[in-house]
């Protein structure tokens, strides 16, 4: 079956057989690669750099460990409580404490969002309590509001029959 359908078939680690249409199938095995004794090098960008060491206790997959916290995360990081001051934040910091940071600031405005939500809803209540004082309804109003369409749309019909 192989034979005449003419393709390169891989059957993992190394085993190719090759098909040729007309042609017996043959099995050919690839040696494996030789690797470092320190893994396959990984580098975020695609490119391999101009030296081919190990990476450093520093940098993971080529990402450096330090990040340049911009003003916004500045403000987050004295927000939250990291730091008392802007003047205090060093020029690097490590991007877990910005996750770190931001996390706890996603959290705070979730808090106040919940809490403006309830202070709305009791102003709603309030508002809604005074309505009924006053013996105001949305119907009532609707009523209201049509018998006023009604009557301007009367005159205006006299006013054209005039």
């Amino acid at each position: 079956m192989f034979s005449a359908v003419g393709s390169l078939l891989r059957l993992g680690r190394g085993v190719t057989v090759r098909c040729a249409p007309g042609a017996p199938v043959e099995a050919t095995r690839r040696p494996a690669p030789v690797l470092p004794p320190w893994g396959l090098p990984w580098y975020s960008s695609g490119a391999a750099p101009s030296n081919s060491a190990p990476k450093g206790r520093g940098e993971v997959h080529g990402v450096p460990a330090q990040h340049r916290p911009s003003q916004f995360d500045k403000k987050i990081l004295v927000w939250t409580g990291r730091f008392k001051s802007m003047e205090e934040i060093p020029p690097w910091v490590p991007p877990e404490m910005i996750d770190t940071a931001r996390n706890k600031a996603r959290v705070k405005v979730c808090y106040i969002m919940i809490g403006l939500t309830i202070i709305a809803c009791f102003a709603v209540i309030a508002s809604a309590k005074r309505a009924v004082e006053r013996h105001e309804s949305l119907a009532s109003l609707n009523l209201a509001k049509k018998a006023k369409l009604r009557e301007e749309a009367a005159l205006a019909a006299q006013a054209k029959a005039k």
